[in-house]
């Protein structure tokens, strides 16, 4: 018979921070991905700051490694979004079709994260 796996309160409070950062970059994903749905800035700098902050707690254990793959999720879409900026004045339907890309890579890597936090896995990158 299998023991029931108690989870210390901390390693609790980090999962529901966790899991709040996951449910706000969520909605920014989805509605990056949707016409006319954009929620961006304001959620996703809530939620930049809440790993920011709460980053801390969560050293040595592996929540650590979900804050740091959240953090450099969106720093590298922020990047990937400036870079490709200028196809928007350029060419519109490549730029459209630029930022479609990366908006589908940040969707797909927030429901990982997600995915590895409800199985209370570490994030390998």
């Amino acid at each position: 018979m299998m023991e029931p796996v108690i989870i210390p309160p901390q390693d609790d409070s980090l999962k529901t921070v966790s899991l709040i950062s996951y449910i706000l970059h969520l909605i920014v994903a989805i509605s990056a991905v949707l016409p006319g749905a954009q929620m961006g800035p304001v959620l996703l700098i809530a939620a930049l700051i809440l790993d920011l902050v709460k980053k801390s707690d969560a050293q040595g254990s592996w929540h650590a490694s979900h804050f740091n793959y959240r953090i450099r999720t969106v720093l590298w879409a922020a990047a990937l979004y400036l870079v490709s900026l200028p196809l928007w004045f350029v060419f519109i339907f490549p730029g459209w079709l630029t930022w479609l890309g990366i908006s589908i890579w940040f969707l797909y890597r927030i429901v990982m994260g997600m995915v590895r936090l409800n199985h209370q896995q570490p994030i390998d990158s």
